[in-house]
């Protein structure tokens, strides 16, 4: 960790703070908000309840940090989005959306601005001003759910995915969507950080298309098959991988796949080298532990559970027995030459498994600016690293010097 260097004023500027195993293992809830989710009302008598029965408390869907990491916005079941302030942990407003719902909040790069979806009345994206809680364009064209939404992290264009299987390109300057991309199944979005090339994965088909952002409109510049062979060891068909998430890493060099199941995976950007299988979580395609898995793979509550830290040295996810997975990704293995889809990815198990929320864990995001973590499910949590020195390691300190 670098000295704090001190300007003209005789102020400290801040210092860094580097990423290490120890301290992403020694991370711990500093801030936890219980009422991050208005409780759904009892159905009056007569009246059937909307949700099955078996479907527990509501969740947090969606969180997302502003540029600066000062801010975070969620997006709930209870449609309402919440704005938090992450170096007070304080709420600073609730807005609600009862109109529309609201989910995949996505900050635009005005800390006042949110991008997100609808929920019902229809499937607009909508561009809301948190400032003065004004909409302040509407984004139309989907027919159907929007299932990803990303925006570019160099300028105000974004993108969304639908399960119309279609791929829309936006300005957030104007209503019209400036590009449109058919897929032949529901997608899944995401830029890379220089915001020169987008990946669109491809459900049902394991594909992964990358293009070229100022030549969307050709054939994309390298189609990954996302086959993993482990999966056939376990049963045979293999149970289908279904993505729910991308990720670049901040060097564009690997992404990140975050599926429903029991894995995630990183994918070589380049060339399309399957490197690593991530295992140790419970996967989010139920919404609770005790109910059954379906045949098919689907989506369930899987989305927002996988990211990267901010220097893309490690990789967090949510689980649905509510800890917080942490792997070490610093030394993934290289793979040269043409891609085999029979080599078996290097299996991945956790270095630290923090305990979490009592029910799933859906969505973790690690600040962009600052070593914090905030986590959300049926409550949001704000984590820290623990300072205080493990006791153990206090008195190796102290023998050393006493030996001295």
């Amino acid at each position: 960790m670098p000295p704090p260097t001190t300007s003209g004023h005789d102020t400290p500027a801040p210092s860094t703070m580097a990423l290490t195993s120890a301290l992403m293992s020694k991370l711990k809830p500093a801030k936890i908000f219980k009422n991050a989710v208005e409780p759904q009302t009892p159905p009056s008598p007569g009246n059937p309840p909307s949700k099955p029965a078996n479907a527990g408390p509501r969740h947090i869907t969606g969180i997302s940090f502003d540029d600066r990491g000062d801010q975070v916005v969620t997006a709930a079941e209870d449609e309402t989005f919440r704005l938090y302030n992450c170096k007070s942990g304080k709420q600073l407003k609730v807005l609600y959306s009862k109109k529309y719902g609201v989910d995949l909040p996505r900050f635009t790069h005005k800390n006042t601005a949110i991008v997100h979806a609808s929920t019902k009345e229809d499937d607009t994206v909508r561009y809301h001003s948190l400032h003065d809680n004004k909409y302040l364009q509407y984004f139309k064209g989907h027919k159907q759910k929007v299932v990803s939404l990303e925006v570019s992290p160099v300028d105000d264009g974004f993108m969304s995915g639908s399960l119309d299987r279609t791929v829309r390109l936006w300005d957030l300057r104007t209503p019209t969507c400036r590009g449109l991309l058919n897929v032949p199944s529901s997608p899944i979005v995401a830029y890379d950080a220089s915001g020169l090339v987008f990946a669109i994965a491809v459900n049902h088909y394991s594909r992964i298309l990358l293009y070229d952002q100022a030549n969307f409109d050709k054939a994309p510049f390298l189609v990954i098959t996302l086959e993993d062979p482990t999966l056939a060891l376990v049963s045979f068909p293999p149970r289908a991988i279904f993505v729910t998430s991308l990720a670049f890493s901040t060097n564009g060099k690997y992404l990140l796949v975050g599926c429903s199941g029991d894995a995630h995976y990183v994918i070589d950007a380049f060339e399309g080298h399957l490197l690593v299988k991530l295992e140790g979580h419970a996967g989010l395609e139920r919404r609770r532990l005790g109910s059954p898995l379906s045949i098919e793979p689907v989506r369930g509550n899987s989305g927002e559970e996988v990211s990267w830290t901010p220097d893309s040295k490690y990789i967090i996810s949510g689980s649905l027995d509510g800890r917080i997975c942490v792997w070490d990704v610093q030394n993934l293995p290289q793979k040269q030459g043409p891609v085999d889809l029979k080599t078996h990815p290097l299996r991945l198990q956790p270095i630290a498994s923090l305990e979490g929320h009592p029910g799933p864990s859906r969505c973790v995001r690690f600040n962009p600016r600052f070593a914090m973590l905030c986590t959300a499910g049926a409550e949001l949590a704000f984590w820290l690293p623990d300072q205080s020195g493990d006791p153990e390691e206090i008195a190796k300190e102290l023998l050393k010097k006493k030996g001295g």
